[in-house]
């Protein structure tokens, strides 16, 4: 059998970075985890190609070639995921679907054949088996969680590496919280589920002996479910695979109640952690008790994320306004949190009600759900009706993203970030890509972009003052080039950078 792993286009979003990418020559952000993974599940003397349409178009050549076209996709992917099944169909192929945009709709995707959905690792077996026995059904679906130590490899060999900007891998599946806007849990369960420190170990030197000094991102929802098996195993295990080795360094995604515990915070600085992703939502709490984001509760979330810097971590946000809860004031509010903790790298998007989530079931009882949700958190649109003036926060929603994007207010953030955050004990691999990226952030923001000015007050300041983590600041102004770029195009006018802020 020859199987197509077919990967569909991501449009231009916060995530994507595509307007960054073009500084380091990569073509996306990472690789599909997930392709790679069912791949490797696969018999061993099946042909595999991949083809991620982000690195390569999918040629009729490709079509021609294949028996199985093989396609996952996450719901900001749908517009192209249709465009190739409908390809692929014309071209006479069977098409097997699975992945998260899949498991939530694939009643909207006549032209598939098969679904392989929810985790692959007890839905693929089914599917193989009645292949073999020549009975094969139209859904395969499992609400039965499997044991990850099971789980194979990536079959890293099928990508072209050398495109995309950070691998990806994952440790655990499964949170411990439960916000009702949130469909991780629906997914994948409240109880974390997690590899072996063996499975990662060997995941991460079958990448670096492939020549990866990169980034690796841990894409689990919550790196911290389990902080026992943390301490004791993974983390140490991740300290001794550093000792020797260049470059990789690592981020993922945690809860904010990291920031209680340095032990941990140190230990994962230690293992080489530069970046984590949080999801803070926002700083109003009636908010946060309506979202049910208890572990966010009753806490100084500005303090929370400083504590995190200061031990050496890069915080990510994401910020949702549109809960119930929310007043006009919510805009300035949330840019006050943003400016004063720092947080450069900040998702806010309006709420959004996914299929299967608390909220979702709470706004269709209440009848206010509008549609399908378009998977993009940052692009301003919504699928519920909220109690706020819809037109009251859409222009409130692009006023914040322009304000926060504005060269000034960007990169004072920038530098109060780089000003609290340790050097990193890993810094990134400066190959040739890294150093073109320097001297094309010189033309394209130094002297050709419209944040000029505040470029070179970091670069300065950043090569005399803190000259290690000058990479970093420049990154940061790559980064910003990206979000500015996006939400120029977004929202098409220039709205006044106007805020009361503290």
């Amino acid at each position: 059998m020859k199987i197509l792993l077919l990967y569909p286009e991501f449009p231009d979003t916060f995530w994507s970075f595509k307007h960054a990418l073009k500084f380091i020559d990569k073509k996306a952000g990472t690789p599909p985890l997930g392709l790679l993974t069912i791949a490797a599940m696969l018999p061993h003397g099946w042909e595999k190609r991949l083809v991620d349409v982000n690195i390569h178009p999918l040629q009729d050549s490709d079509l021609e070639w294949a028996d199985w076209v093989m396609i996952s996709a996450m719901v900001v992917q749908r517009d192209s995921a249709h465009e190739l099944i409908e390809r692929a169909k014309n071209a006479g192929k069977i098409v097997i679907a699975g992945g998260p945009l899949f498991s939530t709709e694939y009643e909207s995707f006549p032209l598939v054949d098969h679904f392989v959905l929810n985790e692959g690792e007890i839905t693929l077996p089914q599917f193989m088996m009645d292949y073999h026995l020549g009975s094969l059904k139209r859904v395969y679906t499992s609400d039965e969680h499997p044991d990850l130590e099971k789980t194979p490899a990536p079959l890293w060999e099928l990508a072209d590496l050398k495109q995309y900007a950070t691998m990806s891998i994952q440790f655990s599946r499964g949170c411990p919280f439960n916000c009702d806007f949130c469909n991780i849990t629906v997914m994948l369960g409240h109880r974390p589920r997690t590899k072996s420190a063996k499975q990662l170990i060997s995941e991460l030197d079958g990448l670096y002996q492939l020549g990866w000094r990169e980034p690796v991102f841990i894409v689990d929802d919550n790196f911290i479910g389990n902080k026992k098996i943390l301490k004791e195993e993974v983390l140490p295990a991740l300290i001794e695979w550093r000792k020797g080795k260049v470059g990789v360094p690592f981020n993922t995604e945690v809860s904010i109640n990291l920031s209680d515990d340095g032990e941990l915070m140190e230990m994962m600085v230690q293992a080489g952690f530069n970046e984590v992703f949080v999801g803070i939502e926002t700083p109003n709490e009636e908010s946060l008790v309506e979202c049910s984001k208890k572990q966010n509760q009753n806490r100084d979330l500005v303090q929370s994320v400083k504590r995190i810097q200061r031990a050496g971590m890069e915080v990510q946000g994401g910020f949702i306004v549109g809960f119930d809860s929310d007043t006009e004031s919510i805009f300035e509010k949330q840019a006050n949190f943003i400016m004063k903790s720092g947080i450069t790298t900040a998702m806010i998007g309006l709420l959004q009600a996914p299929t299967g989530t608390r909220l979702y079931d709470r706004m269709k009882k209440e009848g206010r759900l509008l549609g399908e949700m378009t998977g993009d958190n940052g692009d301003g649109s919504t699928n519920i009706i909220p109690r706020l003036d819809l037109a009251v926060l859409k222009r409130g929603h692009q006023r914040l993203i322009s304000y926060l994007y504005t060269p000034k207010a960007y990169y004072q953030r920038a530098k109060s970030f780089l000003q609290t955050v340790q050097p990193p004990k890993v810094q990134i691999y400066m190959d040739w890509n890294y150093i073109r990226a320097l001297f094309r952030s010189i033309i394209s923001l130094g002297i050709q972009g419209v944040e000029r000015v505040e470029y070179w007050k970091l670069f300065f300041w950043a090569l005399f003052k803190k000259p290690r983590i000058f990479p970093q600041a420049i990154t940061l102004a790559i980064y910003g080039h990206h979000f500015r770029t996006l939400a120029e195009q977004l929202f098409k006018e220039k709205l006044p950078d106007l805020f009361a802020l503290e």
